[in-house]
């Protein structure tokens, strides 16, 4: 028997998918409202929009080429395009979003170095992905092992899954600074909305007891150059000319 492969614009149909996309919209409207610029894209999931709370006003949302629309795929892209060969100018984008794109990519770190092409300085990429470390994670293996038993996956199979460390050793070497790892969706690995809702306790519980073991990660990496000199406000410039009067002593008469 052969077995069952679901692709990830499908998954996210089921109720796991569901969980997760809530969990990860979540995120995203907290992590973008305080990002301020000019030109902001996401790249990748129309299901979800992750640029809803941002106040940056040109927004693209964008999808790869060989994306194909359905009727539960959310809101046609804007742009479709490569993501190995993005079609922007250097320096030219403030924030880009890349929900499970690099899960998708033919080339994960040509798509990384991309988005740092594209970036202005001190500007952010934002990233979110399934935890191959967790619990959704094992279960998927353990299907693998069971492979000739036949049967659907639990996780969309079409996906090269990548831990968040190696994840941030490939930013780290295109000069981006990360910031903290945000992990979550901790319930085991069920089917049905049903039985997840009665493990919905986990969700208060796993980022106390096994936080890295989450089956969705999330983290925001600001793009650094080095040997750049960050402009001040022309206030603070002036003010730093004013010379100060130096004081003299005070003489006593004879």
């Amino acid at each position: 028997m052969s077995t069952q492969i679901i692709d990830l614009h499908h998954w996210f149909d089921s109720p796991p998918g569901h969980y997760l996309l809530q969990w990860e919209q979540h995120c995203f409207d907290q992590a973008v409202a305080d990002i301020f610029g000019y030109h902001a894209l996401q790249v990748g999931m129309p299901l979800l929009d992750g640029l809803g709370a941002s106040r940056i006003p040109h927004r693209w949302r964008a999808a790869d080429s060989t994306f194909v629309a359905g009727p539960n795929a959310g809101p046609a892209p804007d742009l479709l395009l490569h993501t190995v060969a993005l079609p922007f100018a250097d320096h030219s984008l403030d924030l880009v979003l890349l929900p499970h794109s690099l899960e998708l990519s033919l080339d994960p770190h040509a798509t990384l170095r991309e988005v740092a092409r594209v970036l202005v300085p001190e500007g952010r990429v934002v990233i979110s992905g399934i935890n191959p470390v967790s619990l959704w994670g094992m279960h998927q293996r353990r299907l693998r092992w069971m492979q000739r038993w036949g049967g659907p996956w639990y996780l969309p199979d079409d996906c090269q899954f990548i831990t968040p460390w190696r994840l941030r050793d490939w930013l780290r070497l295109l000069s981006f600074e990360v910031g903290a790892t945000q992990f979550g969706c901790y319930r085991p690995a069920l089917r049905t909305a049903c039985w997840l809702r009665r493990f919905a306790w986990l969700d208060r519980l796993g980022p106390h007891a096994w936080p890295i073991l989450g089956a969705g990660y999330f983290l925001v990496a600001i793009k650094r150059v080095h040997g750049m000199r960050l402009l001040e406000p022309a206030w603070r410039q002036r003010q730093s000319r004013v010379v100060h009067g130096v004081s003299a002593l005070n003489r006593s008469r004879d």
